[in-house]
Order: structure tokens, then C-alpha cells, then sequence
């Protein structure tokens, strides 16, 4: 993951990022659980797409958002959410009958290159791109201890 440019010091970059982190992790024991054609890698699917589902939702509701409104970088969220779209198909519409394994490898493997271009592309751009008043919009709010 990025550590260089200084991108996760915006609250909402630094919970993705380190929901990236989480969701690589994941897909590694996946990866893991496949190649060793144990009884484990449903358990493992089922558990990257608890972390995945979540994560993609706040990027297309928050800063996915912002960024299409700001325009420059339309077209790459665009390709983006198509990559999202692209991989929770592969992996959310798993068949447990007819397990086609294979796919889920090839689908890891552009979830890899896809949060690698989030990292290193779209997230240093959205912090040069994106206007305070649109941070303001999409940063997490941490609720009071009562």
C-alpha cells in the first residue's frame, strides 16, 4: 500500500487503505485455500466478501461520488466501478454446486492490480483533485464518547 505521498493522513483514504490491506490479506488466504483445494476456501470466499461488499459501497457512495462531480477523474472511477462490478460477479455470484475455482484466481488477481491502481493512482489524484468542502462531505465522523 501507499505510504509516500501522504494520502492517508485524510481520514477517509486512511480507512480504505487500510480496508485494502484487510481485503488483500483475505484474498491471499483465499488464494492459499484454492491452491491447497482444501474444504476451507468457501469459508475463505465467504470472508473476503464481508470485507469487500462494505468497502466497495463507501467508495461508490462517498468518494466515488465526489470525484464525478469534480469531473476530472470521471472516467477513472468509471473504469473503476466497471472493475468492481467485474469482480463482485466473479466472486459474489460463486455457483458452491459447480465451483469454477479458476475464475476466482483470475478474479484475484485484478483485485490485486485494481486496489494497486486505487493506491497508487486514484487516491494520490483525489487528494490534489477533490475541494476541502468535498472532503468535509465523505470524512468519517468519529461519534462522541457519551
Amino acid at each position: 500500500m501507499c505510504n509516500y505521498c501522504g494520502c492517508r493522513e485524510f481520514p477517509l483514504i486512511g480507512q480504505l487503505s487500510a480496508e485494502h490491506e484487510a481485503i488483500a490479506n483475505a484474498a491471499g488466504r483465499l488464494r492459499v485455500a484454492v491452491q491447497a483445494g482444501g474444504a476451507d476456501a468457501l469459508a475463505a470466499l465467504d470472508a473476503l466478501l464481508a470485507l469487500l461488499m462494505p468497502h466497495t459501497a463507501t467508495e461508490e457512495d462517498g468518494l466515488f461520488v465526489e470525484l464525478r462531480a469534480e469531473g476530472g477523474l470521471a472516467e477513472a472511477v468509471a473504469k473503476l466501478c466497471a472493475e468492481h462490478d467485474d469482480i463482485h460477479g466473479v466472486l459474489g455470484g460463486f455457483d458452491r454446486a459447480d465451483p469454477d475455482w479458476p475464475g476466482v484466481l483470475a478474479a484475484l488477481d485484478r483485485l490485486h492490480r485494481h486496489i494497486d491502481n486505487e493506491e497508487h493512482g486514484l487516491f494520490p489524484a483525489a487528494v490534489i483533485s477533490l475541494p476541502i468542502p468535498a472532503w468535509d462531505r465523505i470524512t468519517p465522523t468519529v461519534e462522541a464518547a457519551s
